[in-house]
């Protein structure tokens, strides 16, 4: 029978790897706790690409009192030679006697190679599952879905009234969240690597999809969905082709995360394709009325209450004035 494990030190692996937010990519974010006779002996976290991974971190941190300790990790230990060597064989070589991890690997290079080189030296592994596997998931969601289908994370974000629309008749949007909603929406492009829409919402607005106003160490890539061309001066990247095949070639440069902000066609048809992971929606106190104002979809919907899509994980939060809704559709 495995044997408890202090749920603390996975939360504070979790907080550790969060410090490593916008500086590992492309690799996750991950954190480390050593733990010996009920004293942390050594912390680390993943710092930069390249750089040395959370496990070896906090092995160094912890020196000889590695010896008989146990391992609480945000991810399963790697397994693989990449940038550095496999995390699973400095843990072994250190003699750590147990490795608690958050959740496993979906890097088809590692996916359980890291537990099964662990347990052959006879090192006890525990997955306790649950709210802290869920926790992990997410926290790594652009990477697991980038490393696991080749493809990038998709957030459809999108202000909308009360009764669902994102505009009034004439197209006017301006502004149908408030200004705080507008905020977390600059904050969001500047944690994506591409911010996407389509070339209906060109046309109509010219977007710059820039994030303005906050820290921004880099800005994302600026794309356009759908048949050019763009409208001069526009600083746009247009993407055209089968949406899964668009995907596929972002995946191939490096883009985990995608931030949709198209309007109801480009939505509609990313989420008939399936390619929708998470939903953002910023619901403002607000009603249009009427059947001719656009909705948060456009084309043919669910025919029946049972074909309708599923979401997880909602969750809902004051912005201002406004009502932050969050799902998955996907679960990373």
């Amino acid at each position: 029978m495995p044997r408890p494990y202090k749920g603390e030190y996975l939360e504070r692996a979790l907080e550790l790897a969060e410090r490593g937010r916008g500086t590992t990519r492309p690799n996750p974010v991950v954190g480390a706790v050593l733990v010996r006779d009920g004293e942390v002996v050594g912390e680390g976290w993943h710092e930069r690409a390249g750089g040395p991974h959370a496990e070896v971190v906090a092995l160094e941190a912890a020196g000889q009192r590695a010896r008989g300790a146990t391992l609480y990790v945000s991810l399963e230990p790697c397994a693989h030679h990449g940038r550095t060597p496999p995390c699973a064989d400095a843990v072994v070589a250190a003699g750590v006697s147990r490795v608690v991890a958050a959740v496993a690997d979906p890097n088809p290079e590692t996916a359980t190679r890291g537990f099964a080189r662990l347990r052959e030296a006879n090192v006890e592994v525990e997955l306790p599952g649950g709210e802290i596997e869920r926790r992990a998931r997410r926290q790594n969601e652009a990477w697991r879905t980038w490393v696991a289908k080749k493809r990038p994370f998709v957030t459809y974000k999108a202000a909308l009234t009360l009764d669902g629309r994102l505009a009034a008749a004439s197209g006017d949007a301006r502004w149908v969240s408030g200004q705080e909603s507008r905020r977390l929406v600059h904050e969001l492009r500047a944690a994506s690597d591409a911010v996407a829409v389509g070339m209906g919402t060109v046309r109509a607005e010219n977007p710059q999809l820039t994030a303005r106003h906050v820290e921004a160490p880099r800005q994302p890539r600026r794309l356009a969905f759908g048949h050019g061309p763009l409208p001069e001066g526009s600083e746009l990247e247009l993407v055209e082709g089968p949406l899964e095949e668009a995907l596929s070639r972002l995946a191939e440069e490096e883009v985990q995360s995608l931030l949709l902000e198209g309007g109801p066609t480009l939505a509609g048809a990313f989420l008939r394709a399936g390619l929708i992971d998470k939903l953002l929606l910023f619901v403002a106190p607000k009603l249009v009325g009427g059947d001719d104002a656009p909705p948060l979809f456009a084309g043919a919907g669910a025919r029946t209450l049972a074909d309708a899509v599923a979401l997880h994980g909602l969750e809902a939060s004051p912005v201002g004035d406004d009502v932050q809704l969050t799902a998955y559709v996907n679960e990373p």
